[in-house]
């Protein structure tokens, strides 16, 4: 298969280079960053003065570079003078003190350093001790939209826009036949047990794993919804696993290090400050909420329609909050380079017989915010015409996904 790029995540690689920092991919399993690499590879070894040294720990070819003489061996006899030597490793993690060995070559003149690694194994809170403080994490994220279409040579319609809400954005569906959804299922499933097995429960060495099991599960099912550890706890208790708020709040966080979750802050547009009671969780890929929460798309899909939403507005480069307002909540509050943004998502807006409700709803929320900062409503119906309302924009959610806010 030709190596499609994907451009935002070129743009912030290639952003980096020459700047003396170890540029480390990370992001959830079977995201796709191991094929950033290889499309880096692709695009940089035309190059007149380039000089790719590639490893791939995945490979039997490097099997014996095993520790971090090993590593230094290889990239040594390899290294040109007066050439740009590109030293990529992908699953670095499998040579013992990679570090030390990545650490030295940093400084070195004309040189970039791109790795990639396991969650398992390089947490994202642990990288900067690693590396001295000498890194930029660059997260990738499923396929957008666009990616979708181009990566499964699709067109841009309802029905396709169905199957990525529905399936999700991993690269490796491109694989999979997506009209037999028992195979995507399965596919779903495989990724989420290696997930679970080697990102949570052996790294953290987890003995209650039917609580584990209940709260990812649980966090699926509310995707959307205000939660906090106190409230969780509640939860569960009340049906049966008596767990603390502390339990609760360390099980979560293995979620988010494994990049399977993100938690969303609270921020109130009033008082114009972050509230730590409470927030919400969304997940990397709406396929593996999916997967997790079970059921029929068609009775959640506002949930993932927040979800796949608040992926776009992170890929985006905004810093998304939840908004709280005295009389009502605001999905999203965004915030980049000095400006603000605010958005809800509904299914919905204009249906017959219910288009004054709705729009006292959706609209009326945004209304109550006193600013003069953008605001949408984006939703699954389509454009009409006078969509807009009283300065708020209307975007139907596969403009929004193919656009942005254009």
């Amino acid at each position: 298969m030709k190596v499609i790029t994907r451009e935002l995540y070129a743009r912030k690689v290639d952003a980096w280079l020459g700047r003396e920092q170890i540029i480390v991919l990370v992001g959830q399993r079977r995201v796709g960053k191991s094929y950033v690499m290889k499309d880096f590879i692709a695009r940089h070894s035309s190059e007149p003065d380039a000089n790719i040294i590639y490893i791939d720990k995945e490979k039997r070819m490097f099997k014996y570079i095993k520790n971090s003489d090993d590593l230094e061996a290889y990239i040594d006899a390899r290294l040109v003078d007066g050439k740009h030597n590109y030293i990529l490793i992908d699953e670095v993690q499998d040579i013992t003190e990679w570090e030390k060995s990545v650490r030295s070559y940093r400084t070195e003149a004309n040189t970039d350093i791109v790795v990639t690694g396991s969650n398992s194994k390089m947490l994202s809170s642990e990288l900067g001790t690693l590396l001295s403080g000498r890194c930029e994490q660059i997260r990738i994220l499923p396929l957008s939209y666009t990616e979708f279409m181009l990566f499964h040579q699709l067109p841009d319609d309802d029905q396709t826009l169905w199957k990525y809400l529905n399936y999700g954005g991993l690269p490796g569906l491109v694989n999979i036949p997506l009209d037999n959804e028992d195979m995507v299922m399965e596919y779903l499933s495989g990724i989420y047990s290696t997930i679970m097995l080697k990102d949570v429960v052996e790294r953290h060495s987890i003995r209650n794993l039917p609580f584990l099991n209940n709260l990812i599960a649980f966090l699926a099912d509310t995707t959307g919804k205000l939660n906090s550890a106190s409230s969780v706890s509640r939860y569960m208790k009340s049906v049966g696993q008596d767990v603390s708020t502390n339990v609760v709040l360390s099980y979560s966080s293995f979620f988010t290090e494994a990049y399977l979750t993100d938690f969303v802050e609270r921020y109130d547009i009033h008082g114009k400050k972050l509230l730590e009671t409470s927030g919400k969780t969304y997940f990397s890929d709406q396929g593996m909420r999916n997967y997790i929460a079970g059921g029929e798309r068609d009775k959640d899909i506002e949930k993932v329609m927040e979800t796949v939403v608040y992926q776009h507005l992170v890929r985006l480069g905004y810093m998304v909050y939840v908004g709280q307002l005295r009389a009502g909540e605001v999905d999203f509050v965004c915030m980049r380079n000095g400006e603000k943004a605010y958005f809800q998502v509904e299914g919905q807006v204009f249906g017959i017989g219910c288009q004054i409700f709705r729009r006292q709803r959706e609209f009326g929320t945004l209304k109550m915010i006193n600013d003069s900062y953008a605001k949408y409503v984006i939703s699954a119906t389509p454009l009409l015409r006078s969509a807009d309302y009283d300065g708020i924009r209307h975007l139907h959610l596969r403009q929004f996904l193919r656009n942005g806010l254009e």
